[in-house]
């Protein structure tokens, strides 16, 4: 006799029986069935936020490349043109 699983009263499926009840395909996909479907699995459009202190649009969770700032804080240094000093031409 088939052992009977616990509290319901069947029998347990053999392995071969298993494969008889679970959902397998009949044929292999084809490479171009599956581009096909995949082609329709592109990436967003990236969502841009604006920075909190500059209000320049940056990708959300990283430092704003305009100012330099993350979560409130300044990362990386950024020199600030000063508009009143006199621009110097090297040549």
């Amino acid at each position: 006799m088939a052992p009977v699983s616990e509290g319901l009263g069947t029998p347990n499926p053999s392995p071969a029986t298993m494969l008889r009840l679970m959902a397998v395909p009949k044929k292999r996909t084809s490479r171009t069935r599956r581009d096909k479907r995949r082609a329709q699995h592109k990436a967003g459009v990236a969502r841009l936020n604006s920075c909190p202190k500059c209000h320049s649009p940056r990708l959300p969770h990283r430092v704003c490349p305009t100012c330099g700032t993350y979560a409130g804080r300044e990362v990386i240094k950024h020199p600030i043109a000063d508009p009143t000093a006199p621009v110097t031409d090297a040549e």
